[in-house]
């Protein structure tokens, strides 16, 4: 605290950064760091960014927030994080901070549930790109959001529907990412919920980013994101803990290759674990590799067996229609997880990954056999670029 008080009587009250612009500090103390919040900022900072430390009094936290409205009546940027829970704070926060901010702010990160009136304010600003909110149960926000400006869009619920009214005729003219952090255990039909919601508000036209973290197991409708044709990034998050939860298989596989021929990055259930139920095989990592040319990370879980046969065996079906060229699949990494590799099954392995996906480099698994894949891999590159060339595989 004399650090302090010598650094207000060398300032005399003035700026100690006039010309600071961003503000960032994570981990902040009551003792040490709030006092020193004020003489960082200044009418030129735009971008505050703050975590707090867990435990902190709301008093406390509501003044910093106060000081920062009212040092900094430009702020363009705001991230708020690890914020107690109190409806004193929220009312302070959205209050204060709105009334400051509305017209020049474009970010707003957020870990506390919004009140009604700062939804009805958030909802309707104009220039805001960023938006991280907090639905609490029991809560709907205001239908007929016009946020025709913001591209990403990251939801934490707290029941099913609460979130739903946000999408519901609202005007998301350039929404390209959406993320939902879900906070309860039976998330049910949640994707054939946001295909009904956010197709009322034409998202589909612009969303190239889709994640969904689930915390419990979870069997996930895909055929829900069937209209979402645009999408560069998928991920639908969800663990295994004690049981296989994956159901995905190579129909699925199939028709999200098909209708996402854009994909990249393509993410299915969290690691994947020791035993799938079901997974998909050799004929699904070829829809992929033909569909999604530019596909460059897979995460998914495998039915490792089906890799260790020959290409021409079951599980693909001959269309002279459509072949895969080997140059033009772009799939560098492959996470296989928990997922056992049989020890007499790596050679073959190896080069049926190879002549799915010719330039994949990295295989992240816990089991260390996949690194021999991995060797096995590079050394066989050379002759499997040879005969793939002259041997396009076929796909269904």
């Amino acid at each position: 605290m004399k650090v302090f008080s010598h650094i207000q009587l060398g300032t005399a009250n003035e700026h100690l950064f006039p010309n600071l612009e961003t503000l960032e500090l994570w981990g902040i103390e009551e003792r040490f760091s709030i006092p020193f919040i004020p003489l960082l900022l200044s009418p030129r900072t735009t971008t505050i960014a703050l975590k707090f430390q867990f435990a902190l009094p709301k008093s406390v936290v509501t003044s910093t927030i106060t000081t920062l409205s009212t040092l900094c009546p430009e702020l363009q940027a705001i991230s708020l994080i690890s914020l107690p829970t109190d409806p004193t704070i929220t009312t302070t926060i959205f209050g204060t901070l709105l009334a400051a901010s509305r017209n020049t702010l474009q970010k707003l990160d957020v870990d506390s549930p919004l009140t009604m009136e700062a939804s009805e304010v958030l909802y309707e600003l104009p220039n805001l790109r960023s938006l991280s909110v907090v639905i609490k149960k029991g809560t709907t926000p205001p239908s007929s959001a016009s946020l025709p400006n913001l591209t990403e869009l990251k939801i934490t619920c707290h029941d099913e529907d609460g979130w739903q009214g946000l999408f519901h005729g609202a005007t998301f003219g350039k929404l390209k990412s959406v993320f939902f952090y879900p906070q309860f255990e039976q998330i049910g039909d949640f994707l054939g919920a946001f295909e009904r919601a956010a197709l009322s508000s034409s998202v589909q036209n612009t969303l190239s980013k889709f994640h969904i973290f689930a915390w419990s197991p979870w069997n996930p409708t895909y055929y829900s994101l069937l209209p979402f044709t645009q999408l560069v990034d998928l991920t639908i998050g969800f663990p295994c803990e004690g049981r296989c939860s994956s159901r995905v298989d190579d129909d699925i596989v199939i028709n999200l290759s098909r209708a996402m021929p854009k994909l990249k990055r393509l993410r299915l259930g969290n690691e994947p674990c020791y035993e799938p139920i079901t997974g998909v095989t050799a004929k699904g990592l070829v829809a992929l590799a033909h569909n999604c040319r530019d596909l460059s990370l897979l995460r998914i879980h495998l039915q490792v067996a089906s890799l260790g046969v020959p290409l021409a065996g079951p599980g693909v079906t001959p269309n002279a229609e459509s072949t895969v060229s080997w140059t033009d699949c772009a799939l560098t990494n492959l996470e296989v997880g928990k997922m056992i590799m049989p020890e007499t099954s790596m050679l073959m392995v190896a080069l049926t990954l190879l002549r799915i996906f010719p330039r994949l480099i990295v295989i992240s698994g816990n089991d260390p056999r996949w690194a021999k894949v991995s060797g096995a891999m590079y050394h066989s590159k050379g002759i499997v670029d040879r005969s793939s060339k002259r041997r396009p595989i076929t796909t269904p």
